[in-house]
């Protein structure tokens, strides 16, 4: 407690218009079950004394510090924690309140984020009583401060047992999510519709239950005088390549009418500074006030593979009071939806330039935000940037992220659609529920927009979609009669269609609203392949093979995935030998679709192009290079489809705990075999070969502003090298475009080689290189007379170089144990043909030696 009153008094002595002072409330925290949760406090009474807490976090990450409750990512520790989430709990700390405090004009406390159902008290007085995780809340409590020590007591009550007496006694509560498969909640009866909170921390088919509840994000105390900066927003008024008009949109809240001068300062990526002021006259309380800037010859900020992103550094200083600082890139944004014979077409224009989208959808990080490392967002998105990458989804069911997220999505050119945060689950229809998601949209926005990442803002996942047609909202839609029916499905409208979209498109004007994901924008049926974006799961969900993802040219694929295992390093932090098989409880726990039985479709879709798993090792293999090779076929065919469609991202770029799911980067960072085949069929410059009817049709995408000169071949090997048929022609290659430039029968592909031993080659050529390669074969994987492919290896340094006799299908460089990550992974090796990798690790020569292994679809190949 010492150490919180000793930076209160570091507060500067009261003067007239002495500048903001802000304190993070940060130490000096103890929790405890709330004495009035008698039952859970006899159950577990190590956890009803007061103990070290750390804010920002959660009851969870507090227990597991004190070693009341397991690691839930461990083994069936996912179990052991439930109660917590089902538990009332306190949080206190000490102010420390000194006469220089006491003596600026106002002091508030101010928490950025409350988990959930909060009430707070100052000496024991109520300050509020906070109902929603996404909102910042903010209360004045001069009056309330006394000299010395003052108690701040923070009292969570379970998000679940708060709402569970209401919706048991509803005849028809609203659908939601997933049900609960630990029995806290009857199936059907969900109480997440009906509260704002992150909805996946009740569990998704891709994590675990864990119910949150603490100070997730900073607290502090601010003390300030006559007036301060409440938000900053950057707004472009116009952009053209001569000069940038822009608008600092400022809320300043002041404590009486008075007149104030605003200073705008932009900087620019060269370091030269244009400025502006105005001097105008605020209430008491809140005014806008907006300050209009030019910036000449303003240097564009453009997504990764279009050119750079240089950023801007807008600083507003309220004279002797305040500052706010914001960094922003300028680009303008444009949906284009022109209409045409198959519906309306769906794409992101940036300075011009109609972008091909290519990415993943971004799942939180944790179950616990507040315990994120930068260097763990950086990772991830590094993995995405260097993926050829150039679009994120942020998805609705979690949170708002932190601005290190946002910062490093401008800085690596990843443009952002950012998902309002719901989930799935119908809505309540009530206004005091729009009202308090209004509140936290502005919020959300206001902080955000300026953002040059953020180029789409997309108001649910999900809602309107499974409004239309998931077979419990028609259930529910038949039970509750047309009049219910009707209050539900216009509050929705309501939502997504206003509330929203006002919050959006007035905040922030340089990116673009659309009201859901999937959509058509209320301009017909959502989810289909004629208008807007697309969920499509008929492939994994609805056990169709892969190949059903050539049959539609979709206008956006905004989701659609396949599962694999996660790399055999991150297994074993969860998992003991004893548990290395799919059918163990432990694997089960760690495979959450269909409540743990998604293993068995993961082998379903190994064993229909591969073989049988030999070993749990070979299922770990497998599974990826299963679901690598599947998304490729997708991802390719959505960019061959160019420009019909004009957006591939798919389901999802990383995980929320350790365990098999649908990413490409797993909880530690560790690139799937996917992620490294998405740095190639993302690649600018890229040649799609795809089978279908005994016909394989060859494409040329190029995502290049500019035309290439290039050429492209098909050549026809046997397994042992033998060339049986070889074409290649020139052409150029148009800017931004997907090309069909041969369409060829199975005579042609294979040259009548045998199936089981043949594959054709499809390569696009640059200057005499190969920027693209896909093979095509008449057979699936698990039906070729793959040989042993004789693989040499020689290392040089941290270089190990990788020689193929034969044909080498998916080799995939292993090191067990240890943690060494090559460079390029998951691919293919024709006959003759050698790859050099750059190994990173701290392991010596001779250890990284030992360890490697090279595993193909022929099997572990011998070294």
């Amino acid at each position: 407690m010492r150490r919180l009153t000793l930076l209160l008094a570091m507060l500067p002595t009261c003067a007239w218009a002495a500048p903001r002072t802000s304190v993070p409330l940060t130490s000096g925290w103890t929790m405890r079950i709330d004495p009035g949760d008698r039952a859970a406090a006899k159950a577990h009474p190590k956890a009803a004394r007061w103990l070290r807490a750390t804010v920002p976090g959660s009851a969870q990450t507090d227990l597991i510090a004190a070693k009341i409750i397991p690691d839930p990512y461990v083994g069936l520790n996912e179990a052991e924690v439930q109660w917590v989430g089902l538990t009332d709990w306190q949080y206190r700390t000490t102010l420390g309140a000194t006469p220089d405090l006491l003596g600026r004009g106002h002091v508030d406390l101010v928490f950025d984020g409350l988990d959930t159902f909060a009430e707070v008290r100052l000496n024991g007085t109520k300050l509020l009583a906070a109902d929603n995780a996404h909102r910042r809340w903010r209360v004045p409590v001069k009056a309330l401060l006394k000299p010395g020590a003052n108690d701040l007591l923070v009292t969570f009550r379970s998000p679940i047992r708060t709402l569970q007496p209401m919706v048991l006694k509803t005849p028809h509560p609203l659908p939601g999510e997933y049900d609960s498969v630990f029995g806290d909640e009857p199936a059907g009866r969900q109480t997440s519709p009906y509260i704002r909170k992150p909805k996946y921390q009740y569990g998704w088919d891709w994590g675990p239950r864990i119910v949150t509840q603490g100070i997730w994000r900073a607290a502090r105390i601010e003390a300030w005088d006559d007036a301060r900066i409440e938000t900053l927003r950057v707004v472009q008024e116009g952009l053209t390549r001569n000069e940038a008009r822009l608008s600092a949109e400022l809320d300043v809240v002041a404590g009486e009418e008075r007149p104030v001068t605003l200073a705008i300062a932009v900087t620019a990526p060269d370091g030269s500074v244009t400025q502006a002021t105005r001097t105008v006259t605020v209430a008491a309380g809140a005014s806008h006030v907006a300050v209009p800037i030019a910036i000449a010859d303003p240097r564009l900020w453009y997504p990764a593979g279009y050119g750079a992103q240089p950023l801007y550094t807008v600083t507003a200083t309220l004279a002797g009071s305040d500052t706010a600082t914001r960094r922003t890139g300028l680009r303008s944004v444009e949906l284009r939806r022109d209409k045409d014979v198959q519906g309306r077409g769906m794409a992101l224009v940036v300075n011009g330039i109609a972008v091909f989208a290519k990415g993943a959808n971004l799942i939180p990080f944790d179950m616990v935000p507040a315990r994120v490392p930068v260097a763990q967002i950086r990772n991830v998105l590094a993995g995405a940037r260097d993926a050829n990458m150039n679009m994120i989804r942020v998805w609705g069911g979690g949170y708002y992220l932190d601005d290190a997220f946002y910062d490093l999505a401008d800085e690596m050119g990843l443009m952002v659609w950012q998902d309002f945060m719901f989930g799935g689950a119908v809505t309540p229809p009530d206004r005091e529920f729009r009202e308090n998601v209004r509140i936290e949209a502005e919020e959300q926005v206001d902080r955000l927009q300026a953002h040059p990442s953020i180029v789409l803002w997309a108001g649910n996942n999900e809602v309107l979609s499974g409004w239309d047609r998931w077979s419990d909202r028609v259930a529910f839609k038949k039970a509750v009669g047309a009049d219910e029916q009707e209050r539900v499905g216009v509050g929705m409208a309501v939502l997504f269609g206003q509330v929203l979209r006002d919050a959006a498109e007035r905040r922030d004007p340089d990116a673009v609203y659309w009201p859901g994901s999937p959509s058509s924008n209320y301009e017909g049926k959502p989810d289909t392949d004629a208008d807007g974006d697309r969920h499509y799961w008929d492939v994994w969900a609805g056990s169709k093979p892969v190949e059903a993802y050539l049959n539609s040219c979709p206008r956006f694929m905004s989701e659609y995935g396949l599962q694999a295992m996660p790399d055999i390093r991150t297994i074993a932090a969860f998992a003991r030998p004893g548990d290395l098989s799919p059918t163990s409880l432990v694997m089960k726990a760690h495979q959450k679709f269909m409540k743990g039985e998604g293993n068995d479709r993961l082998l379903f879709y190994i064993r229909q192009n591969y073989r049988s798993p030999r070993d749990f090792a070979e299922f770990v293999y497998l599974s990826q290079v299963m679901q690598a090779e599947g998304i490729a076929l997708a991802a390719l065919h959505h960019r061959a489809c160019r420009p019909v469609t004009m957006g591939s991202l798919y389901w999802q770029l990383n995980d929320v705990w350790p365990g098999a799911s649908w990413s490409s980067i797993d909880y530690y960072g560790r690139w799937k075999a996917l992620n490294f085949h998405a740095r190639r069929f993302f690649a600018p410059l890229a040649i799609a070969a795809e089978r279908k009817h005994g016909t394989t049709r060859i494409s040329l995408i190029s995502d290049a502003v500019t035309p290439i000169e290039a050429r492209w071949r098909v050549r026809t090997l046997d397994v042992d090298g033998k060339v049986l048929a070889a074409r290649e022609t020139a052409t150029t290659l148009a800017p931004l475009s997907a090309t069909a430039v041969a369409t060829l029968p199975d005579a042609a592909v294979f040259a009548g080689g045998d199936p089981a031993r043949t594959v054709a080659v499809a390569e696009l050529l640059v200057d005499g290189r190969a920027v693209s390669r896909t093979l095509v074969t008449g057979v699936a994987p698990k039906d070729m007379a793959l040989p042993d492919p004789g693989i040499t290896t020689r290392w040089d340094g941290d270089r190990l170089t990788l020689t193929a006799t034969r044909l080498a299908r998916a080799v995939w460089v292993d090191f067990g144990a240890i943690d060494a990550t090559p460079s390029d992974n998951a691919f293919d090796l024709l006959p003759g043909e050698s790859r050099t990798v750059t190994v990173q690790s701290a392991a010596s020569a001779a250890a990284l030696t030992r360890a490697l292994t090279v595993r193909t679809l022929a099997g572990l190949s011998p070294l």
